[in-house]
């Protein structure tokens, strides 16, 4: 009996650490993003960065120095100056950008260093929330689920549209109800279905959006990715051994690059469901305003006050035109006869594109690398 009082104990005193992903580039968000000033160190939907609205959602739930961020070397002095709360060390570089899976790992391998075990909350750290409190309550439920070793969990968006960017979750029955919150068995990960299977998905009621907000414990984690990617386990085993010593950066630089670039949806979460028995892989339903934010169109609808209401982040005026975004807070615009045009400024930039055309804004970026015009990225 002693035995079982100590196991429980020992789950409840966990720490639940946050692990945001702000490594990405952004490149949708051209001219403003660029390689050292991407999405999320960008003030997209208010004053703050991303980032930093990222880590205020979480402020009632996990404290700042149980906060890691998994970014690259051209933003870790930026991540660093957003988030001064956030230990240094908190703060792990990639190298080279390897995907979701050796991201979450390098992460889940500097946890169990420093921790033994903990909860892992795995997030982006560039998304929006309208429902904050919300929102909040369900991360709790998602941590409580995920401290039963082996849970793999995630939130899931009830989805508002046919949207074919986006990988889709199919659930089935209710099999836990964490704080009193429903939470589903997973029957599978679908990515970026085609119109009419996205439409017939919608229709069900059974599919949600993957956000990519991911609960489990470092020491879940890292056994399903002995399972399923042995090799990046054993590497990232081998960096751990180093962690807190003078051998820590060059083995990082040697090992790295070395793991297999595969995202943790393809990696873990898809062939864990596949795994015959109890259900390991739940799913919460979020309905707390979520968007991605893919897009600067993305942007316009989430901020304009009705449809076809112009937005801008300056002093202006528009005869005749609606549905428009600027991005020039430092100049006057005056818009004449215009319609659904994105228009970004920056002092060496002008983009200029019509709204529903704004996802093909990284073949710019691309032209710009093939061009070499490193100035501009």
């Amino acid at each position: 009996m002693r035995d079982l009082t100590k196991k429980s104990a020992k789950l409840e005193l966990l720490s639940a650490c946050a692990v945001l992903l702000a490594g990405g580039r952004g490149t949708r968000f051209w001219p403003r993003s660029r390689m050292r000033t991407p999405k999320q160190l960008l003030n997209i939907t208010g004053n703050q960065t991303m980032l930093c609205e990222t880590m205020a959602r979480l402020e009632s739930l996990i404290p700042s120095r149980d906060v890691w961020v998994v970014t690259n070397s051209e933003q870790a002095v930026a991540v660093r100056r957003e988030l001064p709360g956030v230990p240094a060390s908190h703060i792990l570089a990639e190298p080279v950008g390897r995907n979701t899976a050796a991201a979450i790992g390098l992460a889940a391998v500097h946890l169990a260093h420093e921790y033994g075990d903990a909860l892992m909350a795995v997030l982006p750290s560039d998304a929006y929330i309208r429902d904050g409190a919300g929102y909040c309550s369900l991360v709790r439920a998602a941590l409580d689920l995920a401290r039963t070793p082996g849970n793999l969990v995630l939130l899931g968006i009830p989805p508002t549209r046919p949207e074919t960017g986006y990988g889709y979750v199919e659930r089935a029955g209710a099999n836990a109800r964490p704080r009193g919150v429903a939470a589903y068995a997973v029957r599978r990960f679908t990515e970026k279905p085609v119109l009419a299977l996205a439409k017939r998905y919608v229709r069900s009621g059974k599919y949600f959006w993957n956000a990519g907000m991911f609960f489990w414990r470092a020491s879940t984690f890292l056994e399903n990715l002995r399972t399923f990617l042995p090799a990046t386990h054993e590497q990232l085993r081998e960096l751990e051994k180093t962690i807190g010593t003078r051998r820590y950066a060059s083995a990082l630089r040697r090992i790295y690059p070395k793991l297999e670039s595969i995202s943790v949806d393809y990696a873990v979460m898809e062939p864990a469901t596949r795994i015959a028995g109890v259900p390991r892989v739940f799913l919460i339903p979020a309905e707390v305003g979520w968007s991605d934010i893919g897009s600067w169109a993305a942007v316009h609808e989430l901020l304009a006050s009705m449809p076809g209401a112009n937005v801008s982040a300056g002093p202006y005026l528009t005869l005749d035109a609606e549905g428009n975004f600027f991005w020039s807070p430092k100049k006057f615009v005056a818009a004449i006869g215009v319609h659904d045009l994105v228009v970004v400024e920056t002092d060496d930039a002008l983009l200029l594109c019509s709204r529903e055309r704004s996802q093909d804004v990284g073949k710019i970026v691309k032209w710009l690398e093939d061009q070499k015009l490193n100035r501009l990225l």
